[in-house]
């Protein structure tokens, strides 16, 4: 195998926009922030993911509708307009 060709991990908080909730990982995700991990009080790399396992119909049972973008609104405009012709 050739040698010094797989991307260096490192430890990087994924933090669930919804919940807060908080996951370490090793990851090759690129980041600019950090945060304080709750678990063992560190700091480390920080990345925001809108949805996680806490927040995700699969996993949690519950189904929520999370519009963070405006596609739904995008949709029904969409929908309005060929609706009227």
């Amino acid at each position: 195998m050739k040698a010094d060709i797989h991307p260096k991990t490192r430890k990087v908080i994924f933090i669930d926009a919804t919940s807060k909730d908080q996951f370490l990982i090793e990851s090759t995700a690129h980041t600019t922030t950090k945060a304080i991990y709750e678990a063992d009080g560190q700091e480390y790399d920080a990345f925001t993911v809108e949805i996680s396992s806490a927040t995700h119909p699969f996993y949690t049972g519950v189904e929520k509708n999370l519009d963070t973008t405006g596609r739904v609104d995008r949709f029904k405009k969409r929908l309005a307009k060929v609706g009227s012709k």
